[in-house]
This record gives C-alpha cells, structure tokens and sequence, in this order.
C-alpha cells in the first residue's frame, strides 16, 4: 500500500475540478487547428510542428496536474487514483502527485533535465545568430525540409548564408545542417556538449521547454505546461517568418533577417521570448525538484 503524503495545499473537489476543466478547454482551443487538419490529412508547415518534431498527440495537453506538493480532496474514486505516480494525501480521499517516487524512478531524465536548464538559465543570452539554422539547413542543398519556396531562391539563399557568420547555439537545430553549412559554425555542435553550448537567447532552447515539461508530466503544473506549448508555438512562427521560406501564401509575412530591419525585428522578438523563458525554465527546474 503506497505511502501517504502529506501536503501543505489542498484544493476542494470543486476547485481542482473547475481547473481540470478549464486547463482542457484552454488545451483543445490550442489544439483545434491542428485536430481539424489531421482529420482531414492536412499539414501546416508551421503549425503542426510541435506535433511533428516532438511527437507528442495533442491529449497529452489536455491532462492536467496539480504539480507537486497539492493535495486534491475527493479525488480516490476517480479515474485519477488509477494514475501513475499519484498516491494518498494525508486527508481523507484526497490524492496527491507522489514527487519523489517520480523523481526516483526517472533520476537519470529528471537529472540530465535539471542540468541543462540549470545550465541554460546561467549563461547570459546571446543575440546574434539572426535565425540564421534555417538558412543552414538549405544551404547547397536541393533536397529541403519543407515543400514550401525560398523567398530568394537557392542561389540567393547561399548567397545570406556565406555573408554571415554562424552563430548556433542549439546541437538540435546544427545537426540538421547540410554538410556544406555545417563546418561555417562558430562551433562544431555534439550532443554531447549540449549543457555546455546552450544559452537562453536561443529560440530553440526556449522552443524545448514545452518538450522538458511533457517529459516531468505529472510534477509540473497543467499552466506552466499549457504555457511552454505556448511559447513553443509563439517561437516556431518567428523562427519561420525569418526563415528563407516564403509563406506568404500561409499568412506569414517574412523577417528579412539579411536586410538591418529585419535583423533588428528579429533580436526584438528573440529577448522577448528570453523574457518570457526564463520564468518557465526555472519553474521546470523547482518541478524537477533542483530549483
């Protein structure tokens, strides 16, 4: 018989109920677009990456959890008490998130998490790389991610790239690189030193919060989740508006990194996810229980 834990937050059966509702109303407003065109076998090249590139289905969303350390009253004849990690709080029918046994049982992703966060939120933010993975990963290179045009073409594409210096941070956006692009990086990226190399201006470090909050599930709280997929998918438009993609047809107005404006508008939008990131990361590290 598992363990009962005491809790120093308790929430009414109708209090975490009206939350459970509203997280799953918030959930499947984000998720809508996304569920309609899957039904119908559509892709977005924009909108549908998040359920792309990390693969996680749109009901993953939608469960909420208190986080740790919240004790849900009436809660032991629910659906929820047949939950992994959930175990007896220290009132009568109440259930609570079992933080420590999930910490436990996933030391070493819970650990590596921590440590990349940690490291993440303790470097200061670099500004100067201008988007500029996208354009690496077309570059000389016929065979492109997306079915979408270049805005200025393959010759004109090359021509940004080898005018820049590159500047990337993030080992998952370098090691899509064409092998032409790979080696004009400031850096020669591995998985490896990844704790070492990220920094929280990076639009992809701030992209795979939503990715470190689906994989502490239940110890992190259903808002800071919904947050994350928010900014994850607030990021991924910027990353593709200044991309050398033309989606125009989509709605999309380009961020002409290569001319100074577009520059600019970019390292705008770049410290004002930092901003917002930074709250998030270091709620994930207090969820991971090293905050």
């Amino acid at each position: 018989m598992p363990a009962v834990i005491a809790s120093p937050v308790a929430l009414d059966a109708d209090e975490w109920r009206a939350a459970e509702a509203a997280h799953r109303e918030r959930a499947d407003a984000l998720t809508h677009g996304h569920r309609l065109r899957a039904a119908r076998g559509e892709r977005h090249p924009v909108e549908d990456f998040l359920f792309t590139y990390y693969s996680y289905r749109p009901a993953i969303l939608r469960r909420w959890h208190p986080g740790a350390a919240v004790a849900l009253r009436d809660a032991s004849s629910t659906e929820r008490a047949g939950w992994r990690w959930y175990a007896p709080g220290d009132q009568p029918r109440s259930l609570v998130v079992d933080a420590a046994a999930f910490r436990r049982e996933r030391s070493a992703m819970v650990d590596a998490i921590a440590r990349l966060l940690r490291a993440t939120a303790s470097r200061t933010p670099g500004f100067g790389c201008f988007g500029l993975h996208e354009w690496a990963m077309v570059y000389r290179d016929r065979e492109h991610r997306h079915d979408v045009p270049l805005r200025l073409g393959q010759g004109g594409t090359d021509a940004v790239v080898e005018a820049h210096d590159l500047r990337c941070t993030h080992f998952d956006a370098f090691r899509f690189f064409t092998p032409d692009a790979a080696p004009r990086n400031r850096t020669r990226l591995t998985r490896a030193d990844q704790p070492a190399a990220e920094q929280p201006g990076c639009l992809h470090a701030g992209m795979d919060l939503y990715k470190w909050a689906v994989k502490l599930g239940p110890v992190v709280p259903g808002s800071v989740l919904l947050d994350a997929f928010e900014l994850a998918r607030d990021i991924r438009e910027i990353d593709m508006r200044a991309s050398p993609y033309d989606l125009r047809d989509w709605g999309y107005d380009p961020i002409a990194v290569e001319t100074p404006d577009g520059k600019s508008e970019y390292v705008r939008r770049q410290r004002a996810f930092a901003e917002r990131a930074r709250p998030l990361r270091a709620a994930l590290l207090a969820a991971a229980g090293t905050g």
